[in-house]
């Protein structure tokens, strides 16, 4: 099986290199790549790499992620999380393989406290929830094999994320303030890497289960609780932070001057998953904790 990964550089593309090295000939891009096109915002690029390495496999794990200059520059975040994924959903139609994309959760309104799923209706609240809800549509409507899998508030070791974030804040301040009225579950990108190891050869064998997923683990929390286990769990591993669990105060996502709106509701039902793949999803905290620990530890 020849896989072609896009996105390599990303948080969740450094974890596929690892996770899907065992099922067969990888070949990973980067937007700097030099022998083949792995930058998005090139079209004819994406579709020459395509059509000239003729894999089994297309993922793509790039993305424009910027949520707030997304506001500023609708037109690269159009370009790379929409147009692109034509290209790769018509190229793969062509070639009669498979497509897996990672969506979000911002594909939604965040109305609600009920987690979300594949079938409700989808109203994204800015720039950057449109142009995923856009690039999904043009995978669907392409007709090729594809697995779209949604997700929300990815971290992992590598790359920029909440965990670093706060890991920062807390050796730099006293005292943090974190949103609290937004709800969702967390997920490493080593989780979502390996689960799509997993479906790989499934879908493969079996195009029926093409379609939509939400990936999530299980439990919730806010952002403002998520922040303080991130520090409890920390002084657990006996590392130590001038703030402490007691010195982070929640506030509503108001007092946050952020160009987009939020989803408050990110929680997201994994049932159609979990029924499809027979896998088991573990609790947010699991990975948070093995994450934190090996980022601390560098």
């Amino acid at each position: 099986m020849k896989i072609l990964l896009f996105g390599k550089d990303g948080q969740v593309g450094f974890e596929l290199n690892k996770s899907l090295s065992s099922l067969g000939e990888l070949i990973t891009l980067g937007r700097d790549s030099n022998s083949y096109c792995g930058d998005l915002t090139n079209l004819e690029g994406i579709s020459q790499s395509i059509r000239d390495i003729r894999p089994n496999v297309i993922i793509n794990a790039a993305a424009y992620t910027a949520v707030d200059k997304a506001e500023e520059e609708p037109g690269l975040a159009f370009s790379v999380n929409a147009d692109a994924l034509e290209v790769m959903a018509k190229e793969a139609t062509e070639l009669n393989v498979l497509l897996i994309h990672y969506s979000t959760d911002y594909v939604f309104d965040g109305s609600g406290d009920q987690p979300w799923s594949e079938t409700d209706k989808t109203a994204p609240l800015n720039v950057y929830g449109s142009s995923k809800l856009k690039g999904e549509e043009f995978i669907k409507n392409s007709g090729c094999n594809h697995v779209i899998l949604r997700t929300s508030w990815v971290y992992g070791i590598h790359g920029n994320n909440f965990i670093k974030t706060i890991i920062r804040l807390a050796n730099e301040r006293n005292e943090l303030s974190v949103v609290n009225d937004q709800i969702g579950a967390p997920i490493s990108a080593k989780l979502l890497a390996e689960l799509t190891a997993l479906i790989i050869p499934l879908t493969v064998k079996e195009p029926r289960l093409n379609g939509i997923y939400h990936v999530s683990p299980s439990g919730e929390t806010s952002w403002s609780d998520y922040a303080k286990f991130i520090v409890d769990a920390g002084k657990k591993l006996g590392f130590e932070f001038n703030v402490t669990s007691n010195n982070i105060k929640g506030i509503v996502s108001d007092q946050f001057k952020f160009k987009a709106r939020r989803p408050l509701n990110s929680r997201l039902n994994t049932s159609k998953f979990k029924t499809a793949f027979n896998v088991e999803l573990p609790h947010w905290k699991t990975d948070v904790e093995k994450t934190l620990k090996a980022i601390l530890e560098k």
